[in-house]
């Protein structure tokens, strides 16, 4: 099981970035995949989530200006996108993207670094 992160970077506030995470290895169609965000010092906290319904909920700092999708097409990999707009310095952090697939079951990518100055 591989969950891939990729799209981060260093970019000025108010710039965009677009993260994708590529998940293989695993049924992901019936879990509710994320994307998280850990700052230096700071816990690991939800940024968006969608769940295999297409239900998405964000983060209230991030509603307006980040967009969650997925791609989910049949016994194929899918990938998990995050939109990110209008970027500001506290969005600094390490972003993760996370499949929790049953109580006991969830997987997470090793985190694609944004840096915004």
């Amino acid at each position: 099981v591989q969950l891939v992160e990729s799209g981060g970077g260093s970019v000025q506030g108010g710039g965009s970035l677009k993260l994708s995470c590529v998940a293989s290895g695993y049924d992901f169609s019936r879990c509710e995949m994320g994307w998280y965000r850990q700052a230096p010092g700071g816990e690991r906290d939800m940024v968006s989530t969608i769940s295999a319904r297409g239900i998405i909920k964000y983060d209230n700092s991030e509603k307006g200006r980040f967009t969650i999708s997925r791609n989910m097409p049949k016994n194929s990999e899918h990938t998990l996108y995050l939109q990110m707009a209008n970027l500001r310095s506290d969005d600094t952090a390490m972003y993760y993207c996370a499949a929790s697939c049953t109580q006991y079951v969830s997987f997470w990518g090793a985190g694609t670094q944004v840096t915004v100055s």
